[in-house]
């Protein structure tokens, strides 16, 4: 089973990894806590009680609650997988790789707002040319190596 392209279509009946381990922690511990009630009102101190209710509770939980499990286990296959989608994706668009992001991605409106802002903050097309901007012909990635003057 894969997980859906668009985490906002998921549908009813698949939660999602959160909501699942939450489920399957909150049933674990209920069983704990009922085996140490059933052991208390059978006159067993509360030590005691909670320590073997600790040691029953986990092979009967793997019993009891496989189908928790399961769900379990597809919910955190999906996040991995997603995860390395993801992952993929962003080393190849480091690497240059990978044209822009689809439209109607968040990270294609990220990026077409960071484009639009650069070029709001460029001169205007009836601007003077010249006067603002260096005249030397460096790169202007890195400023010019000036010779050491202790050198004789």
């Amino acid at each position: 089973m894969t997980a859906p392209a668009d985490p906002r279509a998921r549908s009813v009946r698949e939660p999602g990894l959160a909501a699942t381990v939450a489920l399957y922690t909150l049933a674990r511990l209920g069983l704990l806590a009922l085996i140490a009630a059933l052991l208390l009102m059978a006159g067993t101190p509360f030590v005691i009680a909670l320590l073997v209710a600790l040691i029953v509770a986990l092979p009967l939980s793997m019993l009891v609650f496989r189908g928790l499990r399961t769900r379990m286990d597809v919910a955190l296959a999906a996040a991995r997988a997603r995860r390395g989608q993801e992952r993929a994706a962003l080393r190849a668009r480091l690497r240059g790789d990978e044209p822009e992001p689809p439209a109607g991605t968040a990270e294609a409106t990220e990026a077409t707002e960071a484009t639009e802002a650069t070029e709001d903050r460029a001169e205007p097309a009836g601007a003077p040319q010249g006067g603002t901007e260096p005249t030397d012909a460096g790169s202007g990635d890195r400023p010019e190596r000036q010779p050491d003057a202790r050198r004789d």
